[in-house]
């Protein structure tokens, strides 16, 4: 039976560290964001997770939602009673607006809780977690009406939201999607079509669901430039603002899938529905991207959660399972054999998942945090750099960290041997569920594809630029000291092949966009391992300071170092093998013809 307990102390020290939230509290939407505030939110957080989510974990893996004969979708056993503590606890208020009831405490905390839910729980976390991402968009494009109409039961968690994008037909490429929307003559529109992979779009959890749905309005035009977005509850609320009639939508089936059994993952059929237009016609992507923005953070957190409770039951079991005599041997240990901790292909292992899983957290929140610059800032400097820093970064975290979430559940899996195999110790749930990160909201080849098409020359390369300038000035701030210059020396490096990476593209993509194509997810992972080292860096950098005041807890301290030089050692040296890949242009890769597969 797997554990979990959620690393609050990690996560303060890269909010103290990383973060530097007591350096914001000049910033709005901060100023309620107090050490003592941020500590208690954290606590409590990981004590939901731990002992109401992570309960249920293989509960819901074993009973999955189930649909039931008249379309509708039952929960497995315990998530309601969960949701309505959920809901007592004000957790979905966290972040969202006070105008409309939330406590709009930074992103960068609300995604620090997140990390816990989802280690708890990822199954119930994604039917919560589309709803932040539809506030989000109504309270951006929505007119004042339907702010007023769905924001308080969206922030208070009594109403769920979902996104519809995708078709049978249409995945990455929504301008082929086929579903209408006809004008009624009354301000509102009959939907009709059919949408796919919706998450949570159907359950029992909450009161009513709003769907955010893409469409086209007949004769606007028939690609992305004649898309449009629509709110489409599912009851049409009265007169008084409550779910009254049903709406036209219905769950035709929910998906058997490889993991994330507890998640509905619905096939939705607008038959007339009834729905209204949210934002400018023919701008719903627009509109929708911010929903999918917030979402691929989101599930780049996931890779990341999944990383974190695979990693402590990885160690707890290493600890606790004896196998064989350690190489060198303390004699005066009479035991028949030992912890298989003490086997270095054990330790390096575990010392892998600690250095990707530290590092993936601290750059999991660092980005948050540049979302809640690029949107609350009041230093128009500060708020552009954020901006910029965060479309780069973002298909970093999606596509990255989900690829390490995977590859870090596997390892963990592998350390338990033959018990990593088998259902009950919990750790093939988390390789499956893992698993489907790295393909919804964009697949990590779309978002390497994203990284290199679109962020690295947008507004003439300044976004990467600035990512360049400040690892290239925490560098030479490192090197003028003893315990940091080595980590600074590797960092350079591999900065160096990324550097050089980037101009290889500007050189060879243009006249030869299969290089771009070819190299693209290779580029993401050098990029990634790159960002990983700058936040080790940062984060050795806070470790030395601890010390050199006093830490009450050296031997925390002190792990972080080790850590930092184990990656140091271990994972920037890839750098150099992501930039041979990338170098190798895509003449071989193209070379035979499409009939020789």
């Amino acid at each position: 039976m797997p554990t979990y307990a959620a690393p609050v102390k990690d996560t303060r020290f890269v909010l103290n560290h990383i973060v530097g939230l007591d350096r914001l509290s000049n910033v709005p939407g901060f100023q309620n964001a107090t050490p003592d505030l941020v500590d208690a939110v954290l606590e409590a957080g990981g004590t939901f997770a731990a002992e109401v989510l992570q309960p249920l974990n293989q509960v819901g893996d074993r009973e999955g939602a189930q649909r039931q004969p008249d379309g509708s979708v039952r929960m497995p056993t315990g998530f309601k009673d969960a949701y309505e503590k959920y809901k007592e606890g004000g957790w979905p208020t966290l972040t969202g607006p006070e105008e409309y009831g939330g406590q709009e405490l930074p992103l960068v905390v609300g995604t620090a809780v997140s990390e816990y839910l989802m280690s708890a729980n990822l199954g119930f976390s994604l039917t919560v977690m589309l709803t932040e991402g539809c506030i989000a968009a109504l309270e951006l494009e929505g007119s004042d009406e339907q702010k007023a109409m769905y924001l308080p039961k969206l922030v208070s968690g009594e109403w769920s939201g979902t996104m519809n994008l995708t078709e049978a037909h249409a995945g990455t490429d929504l301008g082929l999607i086929r579903t209408k929307a006809e004008p009624n003559g009354d301000g509102s529109y009959s939907i009709t079509g059919q949408k796919i992979f919706i998450t949570g779009g159907e359950h029992d959890l909450s009161e009513n669901i709003i769907h955010l749905v893409l469409a086209k309005i007949p004769g606007d035009p028939d690609n992305v430039k004649g898309i449009s977005l629509f709110v489409v509850p599912k009851y049409i609320l009265d007169e008084n603002g409550k779910p009254g009639t049903r709406n036209s939508v219905t769950c035709g089936s929910i998906e058997h899938k490889m993991g994330i059994n507890a998640s509905p993952t619905c096939v939705l059929n607008y038959d007339g529905a009834k729905g209204w237009l949210v934002g400018e016609r023919t701008k719903g992507l627009r509109a929708m991207f911010i929903m999918m923005n917030a979402a691929r953070l989101g599930v780049g957190v996931q890779g990341l959660a999944m990383s974190e409770v695979a990693y402590q039951n990885a160690v707890a079991y290493a600890k606790d399972r004896r196998q064989g005599r350690a190489l060198v041997r303390n004699k005066e240990i009479a035991d028949a054999a030992d912890p298989i901790i003490v086997h270095p292909d054990v330790r390096r292992m575990l010392m892998d998942m600690r250095a990707f899983t530290e590092g993936s957290r601290a750059l999991a929140l660092w980005t948050a945090l540049q979302v809640d610059l690029s949107r609350k800032s009041e230093d128009a400097t500060e708020k552009q750099a954020a901006s910029d820093l965060n479309a780069l970064l973002t298909p970093v975290v999606k596509g990255y960290l989900t690829d390490l979430g995977l590859q870090i559940t596997v390892t963990a899996q592998q350390v338990y041997g033959g018990h990593g195999y088998v259902k009950e110790w919990g750790m093939e749930q988390f390789v499956r569920d893992a698993r489907i990160a790295q393909i919804y909201e964009g697949t990590n080849g779309i978002q390497a594809m994203d990284l290199v098409g679109r962020k690295l020359p947008m507004d003439g390369g300044r976004a990467v630029r600035l990512f360049f300038d400040r690892v290239t000035r925490d560098i030479a701030e490192a090197k003028g000291h003893e315990r940091l210059a080595p980590l600074a020396d590797a960092l350079e490096k591999a900065l160096g092949h990324l550097q050089a990476s980037t101009l290889w593209f500007v050189q060879n993509a243009m006249t030869n966009p299969d290089n771009a194509g070819a190299g693209a997810v290779s580029y993401m992972n050098l990029m990634g391992v790159t960002a990983l080292g700058w936040m080790w860096l940062l984060m050795a950098k806070g470790a030395q300071e601890d010390l050199a005041n006093g830490a009450a807890d050296k031997s925390f301290a002190e792990a972080k170092l080790i850590t930092a030089k184990y990656f140091a050692e271990r994972m920037l040296p890839e750098a150099s093998t992501y930039r041979r890949r990338i170098e190798a242009g895509s003449a071989t890769l193209m070379a035979l013809p499409v009939e020789a597969f």
